[in-house]
């Protein structure tokens, strides 16, 4: 046999010292190795002494029978409660990307709500007497935050990245990832509610549903049925003194006619001395109190607060010609039924009255409308032969079209997206429709309207 060459015991000596180098790697991963071991030993064995101890001191102070497990009632005190979503949203909105920040940017989405029977037995008599109402409170869950992180300041999208409080913002990401939206509800159908006006993806919590009462949840209805009732009282008290304030009148004498006011004074003894016979019981109005003295003060009286009157009703009429941004008088308020004052105007920060970002105009290319036309209603769309596509939720392709300019006027890219991306081309899916646009300055262009593969397929 010849001997190895050269170049042959090189790459012998190379391999060789590899190997040893490998192997003291193998050696110190394996005293690593034991050495976590031994330290996760000792600190399982420290907390299983911990919990010992203190379930021993838990046993001492518990007093119910099941110390292991708090009372509800108990968690329901300290606030520490277990949600269960009463259902799940299914929504023409599938992705994050697209889908409305608030409910009204797009009248035309609609939704829907089946409650689940886990939560009760017969879930149609939970909504029994809904259907009264236009409008519900939609309490939910925002549950593709993705992570758990809040901060006290975020960047709303509309601020364009200016930095506000969490709570003075909408934002989503926040320590309790509770939403709440006011939905227009179109119409129920046994233990399904169908919502118009949302703002939720497919597959949202709902964890309540509370109706919408202008009279307890809007400021401003509360003052407009404030005024009316006062309206109302004040035509009542003017039906009632009217005889009172005929004669009132009289009594705007000047100095020098003491003797006709004497003669009116009179006559307005005798007549109020009549309508306190009649009505003795009711007005309460004694002999000794039609004396002349008396009476006098008592006119003097029922004009002022006639003249307190018109004035307090012609201020209430006033502020309701007010505008949002005006501030009532109180001097002006009445005291028997009060205009609620200054908390009963709504006032709202001023980057959500003039947003630094505007509203965009959304036009489509002739290739898109004409994409979009191919597209069957709800009521037309399910299995048949037709190759056309359908939509699930969307009722004709001219809401289509409403719904994907709502969506794209309020300018759904993140700040990223809107102020350092070159990219300006945008995607998004509106019910069975994946959208193509692209952004240009103070516009939205879309340029494609296909649909959605898997719908497609089954349709």
């Amino acid at each position: 046999m010849s001997p190895p060459c050269d170049c042959c015991g090189e790459y012998i000596n190379k391999l060789n010292q590899q190997v040893s180098v490998m192997r003291k790697e193998i050696k110190n991963l394996r005293q690593m190795l034991d050495s976590a071991v031994r330290a996760h030993r000792k600190h399982l064995t420290s907390v299983q002494a911990a919990v010992s101890r203190i379930g021993s001191s838990e046993d001492k102070k518990e007093l119910t029978p099941s110390p292991c497990s708090p009372s509800p009632r108990a968690g329901l005190e300290q606030g520490n409660i277990q949600t269960v979503p009463i259902g799940y949203i299914s929504s023409c909105f599938s992705m994050k990307n697209g889908t409305p920040r608030q409910p009204t940017v797009c009248g035309p989405s609609r939704a829907q709500l089946r409650l689940r029977q886990s939560v009760f037995n017969n879930p149609e008599h939970a909504l029994e007497g809904l259907e009264q109402y236009s409008h519900v409170w939609i309490i939910f869950l925002f549950h593709k935050n993705g992570h758990l992180s809040y901060k006290a300041k975020v960047k709303p999208p509309r601020l364009n990245g200016q930095r506000a409080g969490v709570y003075s913002t909408r934002s989503p990401h926040r320590p309790n990832a509770l939403g709440l939206t006011l939905a227009k509800l179109d119409k129920i159908e046994g233990d399904t509610v169908h919502l118009l006006d949302i703002d939720m993806i497919a597959g949202t919590p709902v964890l309540d549903i509370k109706p919408y009462i202008p009279q307890y949840d809007s400021p401003d209805t509360r003052i407009n049925l404030d005024l009316l009732q006062q309206d109302s009282d004040t035509d009542q008290q003017n039906g009632t003194i009217m005889s009172l304030n005929k004669e009132t009148s009289i009594l705007n004498l000047n100095e020098d006619s003491d003797t006709d006011a004497q003669f009116n004074i009179k006559r307005m003894e005798d007549d109020v001395g009549i309508l306190a016979s009649e009505d003795k019981s009711e007005t309460g109005i004694s002999e000794q109190f039609l004396q002349s003295k008396d009476l006098r003060n008592f006119l003097v009286e029922v004009e002022t607060f006639v003249t307190q009157e018109d004035t307090s009703q012609h201020g209430c009429e006033s502020k309701s010609r007010v505008s949002d941004s005006a501030k009532p008088n109180p001097s002006a308020l009445n005291v028997d039924h009060p205009c609620y004052g200054e908390e009963a105007y709504t006032t709202i920060a001023g980057w959500i009255r003039e947003p630094p970002v505007a509203s965009l105009d959304v036009r489509f290319t002739p290739h898109a409308e004409k994409q979009l036309a191919e597209f069957l209603p709800s009521h037309l769309s399910g299995p048949s032969e037709s190759d056309r596509p359908g939509f699930k939720f969307l009722r004709s392709p001219e809401e289509a079209a409403a719904a994907i300019k709502g969506v794209l006027s309020a300018d759904p890219r993140s700040v990223y997206r809107r102020s350092r991306c070159r990219d300006r081309l945008f995607f998004f899916t509106l019910d069975t429709a994946d959208i193509t646009c692209w952004f240009g300055q103070g516009f939205a262009e879309v340029l494609q309207v296909r649909p959605v593969e898997r719908h497609f397929a089954s349709v």
